[in-house]
């Protein structure tokens, strides 16, 4: 059942008009797409609650405005600064018969089991919570499951790895999709430190093994015998 947010039409605009509105508890908005651009105003604590779904965000909304309920997709919202209040929302209208842009989340499963988690002492690393796709509205999932009951120490899922819904397909942004790291598991931290001092010390005693040995009856190194004394010379003999 499609989430259902109720809406009038705005009268006023600019900074002035939409400051006051939020100061009776009002939230202004827009809806774009097929048809005219209406501006209007919601209901502001209805909105927020509604925020704090997940569904809200990756969903097909009906939006009731004034009495008229048509399909609507959720674009952008802003937030003040500090408080928790929404200071703008907008809209888009969806066209049954196109192909629409939208991310969803990303739900994660069986990271308990996971070879690496339960074998290796590994942490899953969510690089992706969300994933934008293309599909017909009809098609459009709640979420994507990532099943990661097979994810050994230091391997990695992608998007490529992924069971998507009939219809949809993972949406490309200058690059491959496809390629893209969903999620990992991480090898610990103490066990990296373990493994490059193994590695160095390796690397150690093999460097030793393969040094040349010295050559037969080669001097030992040290400091030279000083050298023999020289004879005296004979003493002079004396005058007559």
């Amino acid at each position: 059942m499609a989430i259902e947010i109720n809406a009038t039409n705005r009268k006023t605009q600019g900074t002035g008009a939409s400051r006051r509105l939020r100061n009776t508890g009002r939230v202004p908005g827009v809806v774009y797409g097929a048809g005219d651009v209406n501006m209007i105003e919601l209901d502001h604590n209805e909105l927020y609650y509604k925020l704090r779904a997940e569904a809200f965000h990756a969903s097909i909304l009906t939006l009731n405005l004034e009495g008229k309920k048509e399909p609507v997709l959720l674009r952008d919202f802003v937030m003040h600064p500090f408080r928790q209040q929404v200071q703008h929302i907008d809209f888009q209208r969806v066209d049954e018969k196109k192909k629409m842009h939208i991310k969803v989340p990303l739900h994660f499963v069986n990271a308990d089991v996971a070879p690496g988690v339960k074998d290796g002492g590994g942490k899953i690393s969510h690089v992706m919570t969300d994933l934008d796709i293309t599909c017909l509205p009809k098609d459009l999932p709640a979420f994507i499951e990532v099943d990661l009951a097979h994810l050994a120490l230091g391997h990695s899922i992608h998007v490529a790895d992924l069971k998507l819904p009939k219809g949809v397909e993972a949406a490309a942004h200058g690059g491959h999709a496809s390629e893209a790291v969903v999620a990992t598991v991480q090898v610990p931290r103490g066990m990296m430190e373990a493994e490059v001092t193994a590695e160095a010390e390796a690397a150690a005693a093999a460097s030793a093994a393969a040094a040349p040995a010295p050559a037969a009856g080669a001097a030992k190194t040290g400091t030279a015998a000083p050298a023999a004394a020289a004879p005296a010379a004979p003493a002079a003999k004396k005058a007559k």
